[in-house]
């Protein structure tokens, strides 16, 4: 009997040994990977090096959607397939079917960045400003009764970016940061809308990203990206990827 419990005890000892080391062997992502669907289309991009802006990670995986078709991938059965959108695109058209299947989705809490020039999609459509936290106005515009000059833009500037939240997981390990890319001015951004980055450059707003809630949605806007001086950027390319992190409720990196 004594010699079946000493028998015993070694192998209950070897199990936990056995259990011990499998769990630190235990890759250190324990989240599966995060599922970005990127809508593009209405503005040229350097396709090849944009994309490595969500490639070479062990957390993101991403799928293209391109206009004309792209808003298609709202409805329910396919955007439940994604944990967050990105949008890349420069878009007007949006049938009411599709404005309400990309509202429930975000109401329901589906992350969402907005990236450059998507900050002018949908003009038409006074709920978009509403999702995003701002506008980029591709004409002049009288708005709740207030004058909208058009916004401006000037490529290929270089510029300092200011940490305006040093505290927020975005921008963890982030320190101010010079990058060559094109600016824009004269676009508004909502009051409720946090500031995340900014410049003092005179040809660009104060205010370049944000983070913002819509619905149960973390929304983040990041006026940076037109190409491959961005897309190629060390702390650009961290910016990005720790956005998508951060609307999908994950830690950054």
């Amino acid at each position: 009997m004594l010699k079946f419990a000493a028998s015993f005890f070694s192998v209950c000892v070897a199990v936990c040994v056995v259990c011990a080391d499998a769990q630190a062997a235990k890759p250190k992502n324990a989240f599966p990977k995060l599922r970005v669907l990127v809508i593009t289309g209405g503005h040229d991009f350097e396709r090849e090096s944009f994309f490595t802006l969500f490639q070479g990670y062990d957390d993101i995986e991403y799928k293209e959607a391109v206009h004309p078709e792209a808003n298609n991938m709202f409805a329910p059965d396919a955007i439940k397939n994604f944990d967050v959108i990105v949008l890349y695109d420069m878009n007007q058209q949006i049938t009411e079917e599709q404005k309400r299947n990309f509202v429930s989705a975000l109401r329901a809490g589906k992350g969402l960045v907005v990236i450059h020039h998507a900050i002018a999609n949908y003009q038409d459509w006074p709920e978009y400003e509403k999702i995003i936290g701002g506008r980029y106005y591709l004409e002049p515009k009288v708005v709740n009764g207030v004058p909208k000059a058009r916004s401006a833009y000037e490529h290929d500037v270089r510029f300092t970016v200011h940490i305006a939240d040093p505290k927020h997981p975005i921008v963890q390990g982030l320190k101010d940061f010079e990058i060559e890319d094109e600016v824009y001015s004269l676009f508004d951004v909502s009051p409720s809308a946090k500031p995340l980055l900014t410049t003092d450059h005179p040809k660009s707003n104060k205010v370049i990203a944000w983070t913002h809630k819509y619905g149960k949605a973390r929304v983040v806007y990041i006026q940076l990206g037109h190409g491959p001086s961005a897309y190629n950027n060390p702390n650009y390319r961290r910016l990005v990827a720790n956005a998508v992190r951060w609307v999908a409720n994950r830690p950054p990196k």
